[in-house]
């Protein structure tokens, strides 16, 4: 058991005191080498969440609370049954194609599937690595502090809300439209909510949402015409579809995701 956590708004709090810095630099700072042409100072951001959980965790437990959430890292013991292992694996990727036909399908000048590129390698490395580091704290730290208050649909908006405007930022710099934000947005908290569902179903694992966190990134980069493609139509489509996913989901799981979990973890 670990040590009893502290609400979780001071988490929030903590994370965007610590985020700030990297976002005031973030405009000077020439983009270049990260997949998705993301800024470099999104590497620093994408630490503060686990940075936040650290800090609050040493201060709930010690060091003892610290080892304990660093471990959820590969906690897969923790997955119920081998199908939610192959569902968060399979899950994106799936989205992405039906994407994929639906842009073709309307005419969008999307392009072929191509073998994937050597540099999807660093792009793995990448994201697994900003999963690990997101998902320690927004999983490991704070759904699971908020679902001893709230259901699972309230803490995935919880959470998701905060951690779509976190983006916002890198979205800005990069150049995206007001209506691709927007999309972009709602899509972001639609993932969290199926992150939340997921991480129910699988016996609480956090390691089972880094694999899919990991897999959902990589697969966009890897998209046919890369991330831009993926987003063509301002993202409508693309996170219409994961908004839909989410939904659908919600719809056929409303008591489970509505309903006080009342477990400690």
């Amino acid at each position: 058991m670990t040590a009893k956590p502290a609400h979780p708004w001071q988490y929030f709090l903590l994370v965007y005191l610590i985020s700030t810095p990297f976002w005031l630099i973030a405009g000077s700072i020439p983009r270049g080498g990260l997949p998705d042409n993301l800024p470099l100072t999104d590497i620093g951001a994408a630490l503060t969440p686990t940075i936040a959980a650290l800090i609050l965790r040493y201060r709930e437990g010690g060091g003892v609370a610290v080892r304990q959430l660093l471990a959820r890292a590969h906690d897969y013991h923790r997955i119920t049954t081998r199908r939610w292992l192959a569902f968060a694996i399979l899950l994106f990727p799936a989205l992405y194609l039906l994407t994929w036909l639906a842009m073709r399908a309307i005419g969008l000048p999307v392009p072929l599937p191509a073998a994937p590129a050597s540099a999807l390698l660093l792009a793995v490395a990448v994201f697994y690595f900003a999963a690990i580091v997101e998902e320690l704290g927004y999983t490991a730290y704070a759904t699971d502090a908020l679902q001893q208050r709230y259901s699972p649909l309230a803490t995935a908006l919880i959470i998701g809300i905060p951690w779509a405007l976190w983006h916002l930022r890198s979205m800005i710099q990069i150049g995206q439209s007001p209506a691709l934000i927007l999309w972009g947005l709602a899509g972001t908290v639609a993932v969290r909510l199926i992150y939340v569902w997921l991480y129910n179903r699988a016996g609480r694992a956090v390691a089972i949402l880094i694999l899919c966190h990991t897999i959902a990134n990589t697969a966009r980069t890897a998209y046919p015409g890369g991330r831009a493609a993926y987003e063509l139509g301002d993202g409508a489509i693309s996170y219409g579809i994961i908004i839909a996913a989410a939904l659908l989901i919600l719809a056929a799981n409303w008591r489970a995701m509505t309903s006080h979990p009342g477990a400690s973890v």
